[in-house]
């Protein structure tokens, strides 16, 4: 079948179909080829966009998904959007189109690309034709729309079940989670992705989704889907009937080969037939992507699409490219789950050993797979912790350069980061990029990771090969003798600090102008800023300047937690946290807790911090359940804010025989005075009464123990994975001096530290370490203590409560509706029950769990 080409001709090529795949081809072509003309004819209204990616739809709506420009005014090319190719005369070397209004017109060709990817595959049941499938930007606004509307009609979550647990099944089951429905997953086989897990892995997974509040029906399949007065109904042979309201097919794809039948050789299980060259059964016509059958198995994975899509731009160009087979690696993409897999994950081959980690109670499996002699890595599943993956997966087929066990980060071994790789070894599946293609860019001026995706377009597509490409690309330079960047990202060369003291200087106020006048890219069109840089600008601009967070341009900045208000939890629904200064709280308090938790059917949990979570509100419910909050006296704890958390304090001098200060007057003050600061991370506070030291003190970023001449005070402490004790940096203090010396430890730490950077790391990066921060927070060598305290004196007079300043602006409430097109909920503002209040809408019911 193949089709040796003259790579020196004018041609014309015709890719028929939108998708990922046609987007790689063009691109290729492009950078490889001046004498082409590329016409691409995408059946959708959109763009090509970036179906990997999906999931981002149901939060974000007007999220287009973009793959990355194609060049705009290129003369070789014309992308056709909304136009539909009903037939094709390979004789003729013609194809037939018609467009949205019916126009329909015939086009010559010289080389044909199919591209027309695949649709959702439905049941073979009775009812079938009334589920909604999940494959395209169009499905996931028809989910979005009907699951508002049912929420709006029944007045309760809606009940969906999800046909398919495999990856888009997941998926899909995920996105309704964020949408408010109440998800059932039902799944042929005895545990969910079943193609990518063994058993082991499997049902660790069916654990963890059953532990985050899915339904899971394992092992049956449905026999049809009836209607009834109240929904419908889904029927199984064995019983158990289950009462919907929407139903999602995500069972496997079916490759959209209608377009050739009778023209050319289809594979057994449907598709377009194809050899190593990605050829056809006719002349000059090829398939890519999932319409391409290749050894009688298509397959609905971007990388081995890319790598067909590299293989046809290589053969029209004269090149010898060959498809080496399917690449069926895969990571879940679904908030709170942990999965990978890779390779030969299942130890088929001969002699293969299974080296592995499980813990079963903890939701924790990790594998690998290696050959007989346990050097050769041939695969890997994990669940539950896949942090070894992205460093993992370009050892494949490799040598490992240790024992095997020493790289399953569960049991308490690395991974292998740093691991020099050859040059052959692949870091990107998705655009085929090597570790040597990054060494090779470095070394011709790529030496950020914003100008190594320009040149290789490593990590564009999912990302997810990001941390083993920067780690790469730092060796590279540190052998080279460069000095690794600290720019914040591609689109800014400063680092966080000198952001911070840039934009201070200019006293610049938004987003755009920030980049205009400090970031690197000279198109404007790029000039959008990133996830990395958007929220540090946010952060810079909120500490600076003390305005509401989501105001002017800055709503657009911040990441979904801080979008919110609130965090994101595990199942999509966000967590409430009111301030509770000290631990200390009113009996009339509490009671309001309570009856926002019991009207909205939260769940409850008095945390480490002394406050008292309330989990399970969807995103419309925020502003009804602060409204209440905000008229019985609370305020935003801020605890998705990278702030001050809070203030830990054992009761002090007031109730303790031991305490020998007010460790609860203190710790509320310091609350107080600090909340609502922006920092580079967040930042916990403790504060003992005495050297007992019941508030942990010493594991704070700031800590506070009280002696009977005062206060001692101690800085750069922190818990987490990598704990550090405080250091004591001046003692005996009396109050007003210890404020002063908590301003400027904590603005200095504001102006100077890095992104995401704890005190503890800060310190430790410091020229001069804690005697760096004690000469100029107590001896003031910089001459900037006045500065450093105005700073605090100042945002003292414009703090205001985020919620309260939300709750005061009806424009500001628009951005907690589910939908566009959602009612307006009515929030209460007056802080009383009843008529005025919100409607009780329980939300996901999270049961309360007994003793181990």
């Amino acid at each position: 079948m193949t089709a040796q080409l003259d790579g020196t001709a004018r041609q014309r090529i015709a890719v028929v179909g939108g998708g990922p795949a046609a987007h790689r081809l063009v691109e290729a072509l492009l950078a490889r080829r001046d004498e082409v003309r590329v016409t691409v004819f995408a059946e959708e209204p959109w763009a090509p966009y970036d179906r990997v990616a999906l999931s981002r739809r149901f939060t974000d709506p007007e999220d287009a998904l973009p793959l990355g420009p194609l060049p705009q005014g290129d003369a070789r090319l014309q992308v056709r959007t909304g136009c539909q190719v009903t037939g094709f005369d390979p004789v003729a070397r013609t194809l037939t189109t018609s467009d949205p209004t019916g126009d329909v017109s015939t086009v010559p060709w010289d080389e044909l690309v199919l591209a027309t990817g695949s649709d959702a595959a439905r049941p073979s049941i009775p009812g079938a034709e009334d589920m909604i499938v999940y494959r395209t930007i169009d499905d996931v606004d028809r989910l979005r729309g009907q699951v508002a509307a049912l929420a709006g009609r029944l007045g309760r979550a809606p009940r969906a079940a999800v046909i398919g647990g495999g990856l888009l099944g997941l998926e899909a089951a995920g996105g309704l989670r964020v949408l408010g429905a109440e998800v059932t997953v039902v799944h042929s086989r005895p545990w969910v992705m079943n193609a990518q897990l063994d058993e082991f892995g499997g049902r660790t997974l069916n654990r963890l989704l059953d532990g985050q509040g899915y339904v899971l029906r394992l092992g049956e399949r449905p026999t049809a889907l009836e209607p009834t007065p109240e929904g419908s109904v889904l029927r199984f042979g064995s019983g158990g009937d289950l009462e919907v309201d929407l139903v999602v097919a995500a069972t496997g794809i079916t490759p959209r080969d209608e377009l050739g039948a009778g023209v050319l050789e289809r594979g057994a299980r449907g598709g377009f037939a194809i050899d190593d060259t990605c050829a056809t059964s006719a002349p000059h016509i090829w398939a890519i992507g999932e319409v391409a059958s290749f050894r009688d198995e298509c397959m609905g994975l971007v990388a081995p699409a890319n790598t067909m899509a590299e293989v046809v731009a290589d053969r029209l160009c004269g090149g010898t490219g060959t498809f080496p087979g399917f690449d069926t690696a895969a990571k879940l993409k679904l908030s709170g789950v942990d999965v990978a897999s890779f390779g030969d994950g299942f130890a088929r081959s001969p002699g293969a050993l299974e080296v592995v980690y499980a813990d079963p109670t903890g939701g924790v499996y990790q594998k690998l797979v290696v050959s007989e002699d346990a050097r050769t890595l041939l695969g890997g599943i994990f669940v539950g912790d896949a942090s070894p993956y992205p460093s993992l997966r370009p050892l494949l087929g490799r040598d490992l350069p240790g024992e095997a066990g020493a790289f399953l980060s569960a049991a308490g071994g690395g991974s292998p980061v740093d691991v020099d790789l050859p040059d052959e070894a692949q870091i990107c599946s998705c655009r085929d990029v090597t570790a040597g293609a990054l060494r090779q860019a470095v070394c011709e001026g790529c030496p950020d990771l914003g100008a190594l995706k320009a040149c290789t377009g490593v990590g564009t597509q999912c990302g997810s090969c990001l941390p083993a490409a920067q780690k790469v690309m730092e060796r590279q330079m540190a052998e080279l003798g460069m000095e690794v960047s600290t720019a914040l990202c591609e689109h800014f060369a400063l680092s966080r600090s000198e952001m911070f003291e840039a934009v201070r200087s200019t006293r610049l106020t938004t987003f755009s102008q920030i980049i205009s006048r400090f970031g690197t890219p000279a198109d404007p069109q790029t000039n959008l800023g990133c996830d990395l840089c958007k929220p540090v600008v946010a952060s810079v601009l909120a500490t600076l300047h003390g305005d509401y967070i989501l105001g002017a341009d800055r709503g657009g900045l911040q990441d979904t937690n801080d979008r919110a208000l609130a965090n994101m939890q595990k199942d999509g629904t966000y967590s409430v946290v009111p301030r509770i200064p000290a631990g200390e709280i009113t009996p009339d308090k509490l009671a309001v807790i309570a009856e926002v938790a019991r009207d909205y059917g939260l769940y409850t949990k008095i945390t480490g911090a002394q406050r008292i979570d309330l989990f399970g509100a969807r995103l419309e419910q925020l502003p009804a359940i602060w409204a209440r909050l905000v008229a019985a006296g609370f305020e935003s704890g801020q605890a998705y804010g990278k702030a001050l958390r809070n203030v830990k304090s054992c009761v002090g001098s007031t109730w303790c025989r031991f305490g020998v200060q007010d460790s609860v007057a203190m710790a509320i003050t310091l609350e107080e005075r600090y909340r609502g600061l922006r920092s580079p991370h967040k930042m916990k506070f403790g504060v003992s009464g005495c050297a007992r030291e019941c508030a942990e003190a010493r594991g704070k970023d700031i800590g506070v123990i009280a002696t009977s001449e005062g206060w001692n005070m101690y800085v750069g402490g922190n818990g987490g994975a990598t704990p550090a004790h405080a250091q004591l940096l001046a003692k005996d203090l009396d109050d007003e001096t210890l404020l002063r010396y908590i301003d400027r430890y904590v603005v200095y730490y504001i102006r100077t530290a890095e992104r995401l950077q704890r005190t503890a790391r800060w310190m430790e990066e410091l020229p001069g370490g804690l005697d760096h921060v004690y000469d100029v927070v107590v001896e003031d060598s910089l001459g900037i203590a006045e500065d450093l305290e105005q700073v605090v004196a100042e945002h003292l007079l414009s703090y205001r409560d985020e919620w309260a300043a939300t709750l005061e602006d009806p424009e500001r409430l628009r951005r907690f509706r589910g939908f566009v097109n959602a009612p307006e909920e009515p929030t209460g503002h007056d802080g009383q029950d009843g008529q005025d209040g919100p409607p009780v809408v329980a939300g996901p019911r999270i049961p309360l769990r007994g003793g181990l």
